[in-house]
């Protein structure tokens, strides 16, 4: 009898350590889930939804540290179970899980038992049904989604996003920000048309708000700076002009758009540009998406997008441009739908026994015919042994042709003073003493300022060869 009492009281005593031991361990997680340990708290959570599979707080928890730790199957099988007993944070996850894998008939319903749990509660749902019309919105774009064929993809540096657009003469040419201003350095880009007379751009203003501007060339300079939208309180950014002169491309965090910069088109008419139209899937996303440009000569089109990106990264995408902007026709799957639009791969894309070898390498190449007509020896920069260049086209790197029309533009600086200093150099020497006392002056000011612009010519072409011969 003493043997089993003495048993007895090893089982009670086992037991409650283990009890203490668990207790210990729930207090802990719930301690480094609050504040936000997800990947330390997940393993105590897995074992506590293991012994009690149906608890509603144990399977929230253990969901919401799988969906912050990246395993969403796992996080939506355990939020389901919370969410059959109604547990509120489990329809937020859920809503979150769908959305961003474009299951957007579900994240509806979600949002809309979310709403009734939330009237019920008497809580304002106001804010929950503006996240319901959004999603709404995003499962209308997906059913009239366009069955566009990309073609190519190419992940770069978010800053180097030139690196991958091959632009036809005739399609105009686009600059990074600070080479066109000779400024800091930015993320953002310039177009310039193909006479290369007019310039657009988004600049920030005081408060860092993007908004879209254009530049006239007159003469030598840039001038006459104006807002293409003087009305509009969006952010807007990363123009493109079409060869008609009169189609803008454009990126918006504004004027409806669906997650960061969306991509939207317009057109000039009557003095004024029309009502910006949003472009659909899968060129816009729940991410940004940037810098549309059609090249017409060359058949093909660019978009930037930072979907299913690390940080510091985009993914540029090559596509076939079709104006008739023709809809994918209806399927029952779903599943497929959801990986055309959000571009999980680009060859559910491709149409049957397509061979895209030739319009990507097409894409890849300066080596353009040109409707309009090259001018011949332009000038003449001597660049190395090997390489003499005798017109604008013969520029390999933005930069570098920047570099030179500083170069040309102070050659006619140049030219304009020396003009002036000989004919007052003539009137100095014919003239009286007078005459020359007025003139001496000006005589010797020109020839510092002219010494001046020589060193500064000579730097310009210097910093001109360098960035052609790095490039």
């Amino acid at each position: 009898m003493k043997v089993c009492i003495l048993r007895l009281t090893g089982i009670v005593m086992a037991a409650c350590l283990a009890l203490g031991v668990h207790a210990q361990s729930l207090d802990q997680a719930k301690k480094l889930y609050n504040e936000g340990e997800y990947e330390e708290a997940k393993p105590a959570f897995e074992r506590l939804v293991k012994q009690s599979a149906s608890n509603p707080s144990y399977n929230l928890w253990y969901g919401v540290c799988c969906f912050e730790t990246g395993d969403f199957d796992a996080a939506e099988r355990h939020l389901l179970v919370a969410h059959k007993r109604e547990v509120a944070d489990a329809y937020l996850y859920l809503a979150a899980i769908y959305t961003s894998s474009y299951r957007f008939a579900e994240a509806v319903d979600i949002w809309e038992g979310y709403i009734a749990l939330m009237t019920k509660k008497k809580e304002d749902t106001e804010p929950y049904k503006a996240q319901l019309e959004h999603v709404e919105k995003l499962l209308r774009m997906k059913e009239r989604m366009e069955d566009v064929q990309v073609i190519d993809s190419i992940v770069v540096p978010k800053d180097r996003i030139l690196s991958a657009y091959f632009l036809s003469e005739d399609c105009g040419s686009l600059q990074p920000y600070g080479d066109f201003f000779q400024s800091a350095a930015s993320q953002t880009t310039v177009y310039i048309n193909p006479k290369g007379d007019q310039a657009y751009y988004g600049r920030p203003d005081e408060n860092g708000r993007y908004a879209l501007h254009t530049q006239s060339r007159l003469l030598d300079a840039w001038a006459d700076e104006s807002l293409l939208f003087p009305s509009d309180t969006s952010e807007n950014n990363y123009p493109f002009v079409r060869g008609d002169g009169v189609t803008l491309y454009f990126a918006s965090k504004g004027n409806g758009s669906i997650g960061g910069y969306d991509l939207f088109v317009t057109r000039y008419k009557n003095n004024a540009f029309l009502t910006p139209e949003q472009l659909g899937m899968p060129f816009n996303s729940t991410a940004n998406d940037y810098l549309m440009v059609i090249d017409e000569t060359k058949e093909i089109g660019w978009f930037v997008s930072d979907r299913n990106q690390p940080e510091g990264k985009v993914c540029v995408y090559l596509f076939i441009p079709d104006e008739s902007r023709k809809r994918i026709a209806g399927s029952d799957d779903d599943a497929w739908l959801c990986r055309r639009a959000w571009l999980a791969s680009i060859r559910d894309t491709w149409a049957a026994d397509s061979d895209y070898t030739e319009l990507i390498a097409r894409a890849q190449t300066d080596e353009t015919i040109s409707a309009f007509p090259k001018q011949s020896n332009d000038f003449e920069l001597v660049v190395s042994d090997r390489a003499t260049y005798y017109t604008w086209s013969d520029f390999k790197s933005p930069e570098g042709e920047s570099f030179y029309r500083k170069v040309e533009s102070l050659r006619r600086q140049i030219e304009s003073i020396e003009q002036s200093l000989h004919e007052s150099r003539d009137k100095y020497a014919t003239g009286n003493e007078a005459v020359r006392s007025q003139l001496r002056s000006s005589i010797l000011k020109s020839e510092e300022e002219l010494m001046t612009l020589y060193a500064q010519l000579n730097e310009w072409i210097k910093k001109t060869r360098n960035s052609e011969n790095n490039h």
